[in-house]
């Protein structure tokens, strides 16, 4: 038996780097993504730091994303309010 499908139905700023997610099970969370960003090592994901990037994020088939799925996340992760970010050394210990 699969599990349903889980959509992002809506999305608003709630402060700083923080969205509020609302899904289509009525579910809402207010998704912190600053720490996410900030230990990125990646450029292209520090780049969404920049609060007029941050602010280009939309909704599409249910997924949050940036650009062209230049950044987005699991679906599932959203949803619990788990964004985790492990750097090589971190995942090394």
């Amino acid at each position: 038996m699969s599990q349903p499908t889980i959509n992002i139905v809506a999305v608003e700023p709630a402060g700083d780097y923080r969205l509020r997610l609302t899904f289509d099970d009525g579910m809402e969370q207010i998704v912190d993504f600053k720490s996410f960003l900030t230990h990125a090592r990646h450029p292209d994901i520090r780049a969404y730091l920049d609060p007029a990037m941050f602010s280009t994020f939309h909704i599409e088939y249910g997924d949050l994303v940036w650009g062209d799925y230049d950044l987005c996340f699991p679906i599932i992760d959203l949803y619990r309010n788990q964004l985790e970010h492990k750097n090589s050394q971190e995942e090394a210990a």
